[in-house]
C-alpha cells in the first residue's frame, strides 16, 4: 500500500478545486501550484499550501514537470493528481512523478504511452477487438476521403482540430493545427480521419484497480459540441437508453480496451455511434474528465476518492453500483456564441446561481451542483480556457434534469462577462434536445443564430432597461447630499422627460425617457407601466398585460458603466451611455478592432495592399486558440499597427481597411 496524506494537483481553477474538495473530505493535506496571472485565483486560497510557478503561459507555468515536482517536494506532498489537461496525460511527467518518490495518482505509464499517441492506440484497439474509424496519413488524403478530421495526436479539448471539406484547404489547415498543438500540449502531432458530419459522441467511464477488477461504470452523452469541445454532457446517454443491447457491447468495448493495455485507476474510452447503435473508437483519455460528475450523479460513486483509494493500492468491490436517475452537464464559458463563440476576458463580477444544492459534492436528491473556477471578483485572463463554471442538475427523469437546469440557469446572476448562459438556457429546453435528438451536428440542424438569442426579448430588454434608469435615479439621489429624499428631476408642473441611455451588445442604443410626478412615474413608450417599489438595488413594476396588470421584479446592479438587471424575463446587460460623447473616442471606418486581448503570431498582409471582404489580416492567440482577424470589406489596407510577437488589449485598433465605397467617394469629390 501505498501512504497518501499530502497531495499537490498539478493543475488550476475548477479542476484543483474538484480535486481538493475531496481531499478535505478525506482529511488529506492539499497543495496547489499557481502562475502569476492565478495568484489570486481560489484555488491558492484553499489550498493548505501553495507553490508560485514563474510565469504566465501554460509553457511556462503548468507544463513544467520539473517545477511541479519540485514543488511538491517543498511542500511536503507525498502524492500528485495531475487533474485534467496540461500534464494529465503525460508519460514523461508522470516517470518524473515516481522517479522522485511520489505518488503517481492516475494510471500506469505504459497505458498514458499507449493511448497518448492517438495513431498507435486506435491499432492497438482494432487488435483487441475494438471497432475503430481508419486513420489517414495526412500526405495520403483525396477528394475521395474528404470530408475529413485533422486531429492533435497528443490531446484534446477541441485544440488542434479542423474539419477539412476541400482539399485545397489541407495543408495551411494541418500547420495551424500543428501550431495549436504545440501551444496546448507540447507535441505538434496531428493526424486525419473520415469526418461523420453527424453521429453520437458516447463515452464510457472505467475504472479498474491493481488487483484485476475492471469496472465500465457507466455511460455519457457529450454529442452537443462546439468547435470539437462539449458543451453539454448527460448520463445516461438518450441514443443507449434508446436501442436495445447498446449498453452491454458498449461497457464490453470499454473493458476490452482498458484490459488490453492493463489500466488501472480512472479513465474514459470515447466512440462515436451512429443512430442504429453501432460505434467506433474514437480515443481512450487516461484520466478523470470534465464532464464526471454526471457520472457521480448518477452511481454515487466519488470518482476522485476513487482514484486516490486505487493509487494507494485498495481494491474495487467486484460490481460497480447501478446507475440511477439522471444528470446533465453544462459548460458555462466566458465566450460570445453569436460572434463566432469569441472568447471573453475580463472581471466576473458576479456570479450567483441561487438553486445550488451542493459544490463539488454528490447529489442523493434532485439538485443543482456547482463545480466551479471562479468567484466574485475573479478576473479570467487570456491564457487559459475560458470556461468559468460546470453547472450539473440530477432528477429522477431527463425532462425534470433539463427544466432544472434551465430554470438554474436562468435565474443566475452572471454579472461582468458575456457568457453562453443564454444559449445553454434555449439548448435544455428546444424540442429536439428534449426529445433526445442530440448528435454533434445539433448547432447547425437547429441554427446558431437562434440557440444564441438572448432570453429576454426586445420589448423586455426594453422593460429592463426602464428599471435600470429608474433605479440609476434613486442612486443618485441616495448619493446625493442635498435633497436626496427628493424624487430624481421632480417638478410641481410637468416637464420635459429625463433621458438616460444605454447600449446593448445585441440590439444597440436605447433612450429611456421618464418624468417623476405626485402619482409615481411616467415612463415614455410604456404608457400604464406603475411603480410600485423603487430603491437603487430593487424595481417593482406593474406591467399591462391583456387581461390586467402583471407585477414585476427586477434586480440591478452596476459595476462603472456597466449595468446588470435581473428578473424572470431574462437577464440583461447594457453599458449606460454618457451624456455628451468624446471625439476621442471615435475610430476610423475600417478599423480592426481586437475582439480579446492577446498575441499577434501572423500577419496576412502589407500596408498599402489590397484586400478582399473576409481576407484574413492578422492572427490572435488567446485562451489556447488562434483567432483570425479579417478584413470587414473590399479595399486597400491603409493602415497595420501591430507586430508578430506584440500583446494587444480588447478594442485595440489593428488595423484600418479603406473600403471601396470610401475609396470612390473621396475621388469622386
Amino acid at each position: 500500500m501505498n501512504e497518501i496524506s499530502n497531495v499537490l494537483v498539478a493543475n488550476r481553477g475548477e479542476i484543483a478545486r474538484r480535486v481538493f474538495a475531496t481531499c478535505r473530505r478525506m482529511g488529506l493535506g492539499t497543495v496547489a501550484v499557481y502562475s502569476d496571472a492565478d495568484a489570486a485565483a481560489p484555488h491558492v486560497g484553499e489550498a493548505d499550501a501553495a507553490v508560485r510557478l514563474p510565469g504566465n503561459t501554460p509553457a511556462e507555468t503548468y507544463l513544467r514537470g520539473e517545477l511541479i515536482v519540485e514543488a511538491a517536494l517543498s511542500a511536503g506532498a507525498d502524492a500528485i493528481h495531475p487533474g485534467y489537461g496540461f500534464l494529465s496525460e503525460n508519460a514523461e511527467f508522470a516517470r518524473a512523478v515516481q522517479a522522485a518518490g511520489l505518488v503517481w495518482i492516475g494510471p500506469p505509464i505504459e497505458a498514458i504511452e499507449q493511448m497518448g499517441s492517438k495513431v498507435a492506440s486506435k491499432k492497438m484497439m482494432d487488435a483487441a477487438g475494438v471497432p475503430v474509424l481508419a486513420e489517414l496519413d495526412p500526405s495520403e488524403v483525396t477528394e475521395a476521403h474528404l470530408p475529413v478530421l485533422i486531429k492533435a495526436s497528443a490531446g484534446g479539448g477541441g485544440r488542434g482540430m479542423r474539419v477539412v471539406r476541400d482539399l485545397a484547404d489541407l495543408e495551411p489547415q494541418i500547420v495551424a493545427a500543428r501550431r495549436e498543438a504545440e501551444s496546448a500540449f507540447g507535441d505538434p502531432t496531428v493526424f486525419c480521419e473520415r469526418y461523420l458530419e453527424t453521429g453520437r459522441h458516447i463515452e464510457v467511464q472505467v475504472m479498474a484497480d491493481k488487483h484485476g477488477t475492471i469496472w465500465s461504470v457507466g455511460e455519457r452523452e457529450c454529442s452537443i459540441q462546439r468547435r470539437h469541445q462539449k458543451v453539454v454532457e448527460e448520463a445516461p446517454s438518450p441514443l443507449v437508453e434508446r436501442v436495445n443491447g447498446m449498453r452491454e457491447r458498449l461497457f464490453e468495448a470499454a473493458r476490452l480496451a482498458a484490459g488490453a493495455i492493463g489500466y488501472t485507476g480512472a479513465g474514459t474510452v470515447e466512440f462515436l455511434a451512429d443512430e442504429l447503435g453501432d460505434f467506433f473508437f474514437l480515443e481512450m483519455n487516461t484520466r478523470l474528465q470534465v464532464e464526471h460528475p454526471v457520472t457521480e450523479c448518477t452511481t454515487g460513486l466519488d470518482l476522485v476518492r476513487l482514484q486516490l483509494e486505487v493509487a494507494a493500492g485498495g481494491a474495487l468491490p467486484a460490481e460497480p453500483p447501478a446507475m440511477r436517475g439522471h444528470s446533465i452537464e453544462v459548460r458555462l464559458y466566458a465566450e460570445d456564441p453569436a460572434h463566432d463563440w469569441q472568447p471573453q476576458s475580463g472581471t466576473v463580477h458576479r456570479i450567483d446561481i441561487p438553486s445550488v444544492t451542493a459544490e463539488f459534492d454528490l447529489l442523493d436528491r434532485a439538485g443543482v451542483r456547482l463545480d466551479t473556477g471562479v468567484v466574485d471578483g475573479s478576473v479570467v485572463g487570456v491564457h487559459y480556457d475560458p470556461m468559468l463554471s460546470k453547472v450539473i442538475s440530477y432528477a429522477e427523469t431527463r425532462t425534470e434534469a433539463a427544466r432544472l437546469l434551465a430554470s438554474a440557469l436562468q435565474r443566475a446572476r452572471i454579472h461582468g462577462l458575456v457568457t453562453n448562459r443564454d444559449l445553454l438556457v434555449r439548448v435544455l429546453r428546444h424540442p429536439a434536445f428534449l426529445a433526445g435528438d442530440t448528435d454533434t451536428a445539433f448547432f447547425e440542424t437547429h441554427g446558431l443564430d437562434s440557440l444564441a438569442e438572448p432570453l429576454a426579448w426586445e420589448s423586455d430588454e426594453a422593460l429592463s432597461l426602464v428599471a435600470a434608469a429608474l433605479a440609476d435615479a434613486a442612486d443618485n439621489r441616495a448619493a446625493a447630499r442635498v435633497g436626496g429624499g427628493l424624487p430624481s428631476g421632480w417638478r410641481n408642473l410637468p416637464s420635459q422627460s429625463q433621458r438616460k441611455s444605454y447600449e446593448s451588445r445585441t440590439s444597440g442604443v436605447h433612450e429611456v425617457g421618464y418624468r417623476f410626478t405626485r402619482d409615481g412615474v411616467t415612463v415614455d413608450g410604456h404608457e400604464g407601466v406603475e411603480l410600485v417599489e423603487l430603491s437603487p438595488e430593487r424595481v417593482v413594476l406593474n406591467v399591462p398585460g391583456e387581461r390586467g396588470p402583471v407585477r414585476r421584479v427586477f434586480t440591478v446592479a452596476r459595476y462603472g458603466d456597466l449595468v446588470c438587471v435581473d428578473s424572470p424575463l431574462g437577464p440583461v446587460s447594457a453599458r449606460r451611455l454618457p451624456r455628451f460623447s468624446d471625439p476621442a473616442d471615435q475610430v476610423a471606418t475600417g478599423s480592426l478592432l481586437a475582439p480579446m486581448p492577446g498575441s499577434v503570431i501572423r500577419l496576412g498582409a502589407e500596408v498599402g495592399s489590397r484586400v478582399d471582404a473576409g481576407q484574413p489580416i492578422l492572427w490572435l492567440e488567446a485562451m489556447k486558440m488562434e483567432h483570425t482577424i479579417a478584413a470587414p470589406a473590399s479595399g486597400v489596407l491603409s493602415a497595420l499597427n501591430v507586430t508578430v510577437g506584440q500583446q494587444v488589449d480588447i478594442g485595440a485598433v489593428l488595423a484600418v481597411v479603406d473600403p471601396d465605397d470610401a475609396v470612390n467617394e473621396n475621388q469622386e469629390q
